[in-house]
């Protein structure tokens, strides 16, 4: 096994605030959405928690943003521009999760600095980071305070438009957060894929290069 320092400290502090943030506002979102249902907190604390800690996000987000948008590190989020070598990857990856890795192979895909996400990962975050979550932030703002930005819900089909699009981006969140879950579980021991985001280094399998 060799090690890697793949993730520096702004990005470690980023993924552990927004990790238990988007705990925190699905905890509360719930609630909120399913009051009869689910009662953790006192309906007000709900409500204000989750504006606060989603406010709180909005601003994480943008940090995250300007570190990879001013910083070499973007090249995480690029994907392989030769599109048939990124779609003969991309396959590689998806046999890999589809059986290989219970068979005990070897992840095909080798994580550096520059290119620490698989072509599998790189599509999922750019439709979660650059779509989905800024759709959640701006549809949760504009539920925020209806009032004051009233024009802008009309403008966007009401209130209920509004939150119907606020509700299923928290929906793909959620299905993603469930999956990432499952994922990190299965390094070559169960606290493999947890470890690096704590110390910044990531194991790799020396049989990737014999």
């Amino acid at each position: 096994m060799e090690k890697h320092y793949i993730h520096p400290l702004p990005v470690r502090i980023w993924h552990w605030v927004n990790a238990l943030g988007f705990l925190t506002m699905i905890a509360t979102g719930v609630q909120i959405r399913y009051l009869d249902l689910v009662q953790l907190f006192p309906f007000k604390t709900a409500v204000m928690v989750h504006n606060w800690v989603g406010l709180l996000l909005i601003a994480n987000y943008f940090l995250w943003l300007g570190f990879y948008m001013f910083s070499d590190k973007i090249t995480v989020y690029l994907p392989e521009m030769n599109a048939a070598k990124f779609f003969q990857e991309f396959w590689k990856q998806l046999k890999y999760y589809g059986h290989g890795i219970f068979l005990g192979e070897v992840e095909p895909h080798v994580a550096t600095a520059y290119h620490k996400f698989n072509p599998m990962q790189i599509m999922t975050y750019q439709i979660i980071m650059l779509l989905v979550v800024p759709v959640l932030f701006f549809s949760g703002l504009l539920l925020w305070d209806v009032t004051q930005f009233a024009s802008i819900v009309a403008m966007f089909g009401g209130i209920r438009m509004v939150d119907t699009v606020h509700v299923l981006m928290f929906i793909v969140c959620t299905a993603f957060l469930i999956m990432h879950l499952y994922l990190i579980t299965l390094g070559h021991t169960l606290l493999a894929h947890i470890k690096p985001m704590l110390t910044g280094y990531e194991t790799v399998n020396k049989r990737r290069y014999r």
